[in-house]
């Protein structure tokens, strides 16, 4: 469900004071904050749950949260099962 429209879009202070800092590496663990277009082109790492995930910020990106652009769950791949010879004599 959205934000609503007489609402301003929530951005985490911690992450703010991030954006403006002239420090290279920016971390949050602020999911849920929205992209603003003063993030454009900026190098953030976003915490998936487990590691930090580095994504940069393109323009079709503003407006919709962090956590749209890190997956939490990693894809299952089956492993294949061993098969074993019986060598005849």
């Amino acid at each position: 469900m959205p934000r609503s429209n007489w609402k301003t879009p929530f951005i985490e202070r911690s992450l703010l004071k991030e954006l403006s800092s002239k420090k290279k590496k920016k971390l949050t663990w602020s999911r849920r904050s929205t992209i603003y277009p003063a993030a454009v082109g900026l190098k953030i790492h976003i915490h998936n749950g487990k590691e930090m995930i580095s994504r940069k910020i393109k323009p079709e990106m503003v407006g919709h949260k962090l956590g749209e652009f890190v997956t939490t769950r990693k894809t299952f791949i089956p492993k294949k099962k061993k098969t074993t010879t019986i060598k005849k004599k």
